[in-house]
């Protein structure tokens, strides 16, 4: 697959369906290869009053208006829905964009949106114990004709989720960067770590803790995709040389996903300097 660069395009404050859209075709239009939308029912790190799409029918809408881009959702929040609907929908954008959906999922955080809500916001060793069991279940009901699971959160009893995705595997996404518990869930269940970019030393050393982990489980660290997300505040404040010389480290390090987070209202000059100029530099850097 090689090195992919792409937007996480989180969907606070989009005034319309179409302002959203146009952020994707865009996207699409200067051939990056992935974007996605995250997982909030309101807008986070701004006015949490503003307006907010909910990710996973946009997400599916984005994958019928779309051909090539990988559609991911990072991450979505164990504590919102049941696993097991939320495997029957990754199924349905698996199938609605041909075989491009990359579904992330996370502990939850954002203790604001549960409270307005309802639901439980359980303690942090609760929700990683959730997530655990959430990746067996989901593992579960993309894979096996009659699903059973019994867990603490979670039971599966002869459970169905047909037809099949599509991707076999299908990507699962975890995010964060916990060091005791969820490094460990990506090296006993993920795919690909998704993370924000930062320090590169501090990179490395996350890296270590999850190396031992793989260690621990038997399972080859080089088999899990790596991806880092930058701001975009500090992607326009850099030029495509710098970004390029701040991504290498992450590069060296085996990083094979470099996203430029594209919330609305969007930049798409440093969308074009992404796709045009940071991405081919970074290839052959």
């Amino acid at each position: 697959m090689g090195l992919r660069f792409g937007i996480h395009s989180g969907q606070q404050n989009a005034a319309s369906f179409d302002e959203y859209l146009a952020i994707w075709k865009f996207a699409e239009e200067v051939e990056l290869n992935w974007a996605s939308v995250f997982d909030h029912f309101q807008p986070i790190q701004s006015d949490p009053t503003g307006p907010c799409f909910e990710g996973f029918t946009l997400l599916a809408a984005m994958a019928a208006h779309t051909t090539r881009l990988a559609c991911g959702i990072i991450v979505s929040g164990v504590t919102y829905r049941h696993p097991a609907v939320v495997a029957n929908m990754a199924t349905t954008i698996d199938h609605i964009s041909g075989g491009r959906m990359e579904f992330g999922i996370g502990a939850a955080w954002n203790e604001e949106e549960h409270g307005e809500y309802g639901i439980d916001f359980p303690r942090i060793g609760v929700r990683m114990d959730m997530l655990d069991e959430a990746c067996h279940v989901l593992r579960a009901l993309w894979t096996e004709k009659r699903a059973n699971f019994e867990g603490e959160h979670y039971t599966l009893t002869e459970a169905q989720n047909e037809p099949k995705p599509l991707q076999s595997p299908m990507p699962l996404w975890i995010g964060g960067s916990g060091e005791k518990r969820t490094l460990r869930i990506v090296a006993e269940h993920a795919t690909g770590w998704n993370t924000f970019h930062g320090d590169p030393a501090e990179y490395r050393h996350k890296l270590d803790v999850l190396e031992r982990h793989c260690a621990d489980v038997g399972r080859d660290p080089a088999e899990i995709r790596k991806q880092v997300v930058m701001r975009t505040d500090v992607a326009a404040a850099m030029t495509s040389e710098q970004i390029v010389e701040a991504l290498l480290p992450h590069k060296a390090m085996g990083v094979e996903d470099f996203l430029v987070s594209a919330r609305p209202p969007a930049d798409f000059a440093t969308i074009e300097r992404w796709a045009r100029e940071v991405g081919p530099a970074l290839r052959t850097a």
